[in-house]
């Protein structure tokens, strides 16, 4: 069983990713995957991948912080199933994500703001649809004042600068 303060902690970190992501011009999503020690899951997780939204960056509407972290994860380990792993994203993966959760085969998602316009779970129910192989287990709401702050912050501003530009 993983505690809330384990959860909470790596929430943190996909948190700094997301920051990465602002300070870029990018939407605030920030994803970590790790792996939970073998001896206990409360020690250190071994943190696999990190990454943060790169759309804009790349000019690529794949560049997710869910999907280049899945992407890390896999060379990290030299498989595509990510068994054994925990993904932390800030934001309710969109469904192109969530589809790419359930292909790796990742147990459990833990993420702070749901999307209930256009989530991957919420609007499409990816995540546990009985008709997939795969359905991973869920953890929403972790630092959720945490996220949903980051990303008011980040549309206020962007909307700022549109204002200011009229």
């Amino acid at each position: 069983m993983v505690s809330v303060e384990f959860h909470q902690q790596c929430m943190r970190l996909a948190l700094r990713e997301a920051e990465r992501a602002a300070e870029a011009g990018e939407v605030p999503t920030g994803c970590v995957i790790v792996r939970p020690s073998q001896h206990s899951i409360e020690v250190s997780p071994r943190v696999l991948a990190r990454a943060h939204n790169q759309t804009e960056m790349l000019k690529d509407p794949t560049a997710h912080a869910e999907i280049l972290a899945i992407t890390q994860a896999a060379a990290a380990l030299g498989d595509w199933r990510l068994t054994d792993t925990i993904l932390y994203v800030t934001k309710e993966p969109c469904a192109m994500c969530a589809g790419a959760i359930v292909l790796a085969r990742v147990p459990l998602v833990v993420w702070g703001l749901s999307d209930p316009k256009r989530g991957g779970h919420s609007v499409f129910s990816i995540l546990n649809h009985e008709g997939l192989n795969h359905r991973p287990e869920i953890v929403a709401g972790v630092l959720e004042t945490e996220c949903r702050e980051m990303f008011q912050a980040f549309f206020r501003e962007k909307r700022g600068l549109k204002e200011e530009l009229k």
